[in-house]
């Protein structure tokens, strides 16, 4: 199962990918973890340090080949493919893989064709795949997404956050990228907030993550928030959402 979770930025998505990826490891499944935002920040919420991205692969492979010290002849596709493979960070829980981007003000196209190409090659090789979208629309647009399952879409409880949702939506129709699933989830949510939003009834919300001081404490110290307390208000939360979708 392929699952993404998007959003407008700063709405919490990089902290439910991490607590996913956590929960489904947990399950003793194979699970890989995608940061494919440009604005990398899947790692340290994992509480992982990596050696190199996708898009610096890319780069020394450019570099290699007009330097004269890949063959003419060989296959750069294929080498691409080892060497991203050998990019994939290793822990007992989970692998990650982090898409970066290329230097200077290249277009992050190029490194989203190669994450349609890597979700394609690798993805018979676990049981769970978690990306970590780039914020906004960007990756529906480009299709990196297209091959989804479970399409989750992270909003604080805010007009413009319900709006973002809805146009993920419309635009994945639009394109006709088709997902199993689409679902709501509503992330730093206060009593009351939830009587004064208008959501869709094409809009199914599979969770509610309150408010959760611990969070906010996590992200100022900069721990992992792999770490938190099972016990939390926003990662019991999640287990909820986790539950649910292990029972599709």
């Amino acid at each position: 199962m392929i699952i993404a979770v998007s959003g407008k930025g700063g709405t919490g998505k990089t902290m439910v990918s991490a607590s996913l990826v956590r929960i489904l490891a947990a399950t003793g499944a194979d699970v890989l973890a995608i940061d494919a935002d440009p604005d990398s920040n899947l790692p340290e919420a994992l509480g992982v340090s990596v050696s190199g991205t996708v898009g610096e692969v890319r780069e020394q492979l450019k570099r290699d080949t007009a330097a004269g010290r890949i063959p003419p002849s060989a296959n750069k596709w294929d080498i691409l493919d080892y060497r991203i493979m050998e990019s994939i960070t290793e822990t007992d829980d989970f692998d990650l893989l982090v898409m970066g981007r290329p230097e200077g003000s290249g277009c992050y196209c190029a490194v989203n064709t190669m994450l349609r190409r890597i979700i394609e090659n690798i993805a018979e090789n676990y049981d769970y795949i978690v990306i970590d979208t780039e914020a906004g629309l960007e990756h529906l647009s480009r299709r990196t997404t297209q091959n989804v399952d479970v399409m989750m879409v992270v909003t604080d409880p805010s007009k413009r956050g319900i709006l973002t949702a809805r146009r993920i939506l419309e635009l994945s129709r639009e394109l006709e990228i088709k997902f199993r699933k689409v679902f709501l989830v509503l992330n730093r949510v206060h009593e009351g907030d939830l009587e004064k939003l208008e959501i869709d009834e094409d809009l199914e919300v599979i969770g509610v993550i309150p408010e959760d001081p611990l969070v906010s404490r996590y992200d100022m110290e900069g721990r992992s928030l792999y770490e938190l307390p099972e016990d939390s208000a926003a990662f019991r939360a999640i287990k909820k959402v986790a539950d649910k979708i292990l029972s599709l």
